[in-house]
């Protein structure tokens, strides 16, 4: 069952707590892209932009806009909607990325080809509104899968 952004977020919040937004957009882009390398199927259905920040869910920006930190009940989403398949995903990904920072999670998607790729003929720090693609971010993070 396809949940939403907001949903996945409020997991995230319900099991780490408050944390800056731009740390809860990288663990739902994380989320989203390690959804598509296990699971073969996408968590939410709402895009991914290249900012230039890293990856955002402009509906998720939305919703914190002018927030620095968010908490669970800033976001208007139903953790229980996700089966359990789904919250393992996230548990897995929130072990590995949920003690880093912020800034630590934002220059590792700098790094990676899907925000770079979407980035292409940008500048450091311009605008832009380009999706990164369910197949961009499948291809690479099963790339980094032991064979």
């Amino acid at each position: 069952m396809m949940v939403n952004v907001f949903d996945v977020a409020a997991f995230i919040l319900s099991k780490q707590g408050p944390m800056t937004a731009m740390k809860l957009q990288k663990l739902v882009y994380y989320s989203q892209a390690w959804s598509l390398v296990w699971d073969e199927e996408p968590l939410f259905n709402e895009r991914i932009e290249a900012w230039a920040n890293g990856p955002v869910v402009p509906q998720l920006y939305e919703a914190h806009r002018d927030m620095f930190k968010v908490d669970v009940q800033d976001i208007k989403g139903n953790p229980e909607a996700l089966n359990d398949t789904q919250k393992e995903t996230i548990d897995v990904v929130l072990k590995d990325y949920g003690p880093k920072s912020s800034q630590w999670l934002s220059d590792l998607t700098h790094l990676e080809e899907p925000w770079r790729n979407a980035r292409k003929g940008l500048a450091n720090g311009e605008r832009g509104h380009r999706e990164i693609r369910w197949a961009a971010m499948a291809e690479y993070y099963s790339s980094l899968l032991p064979a």
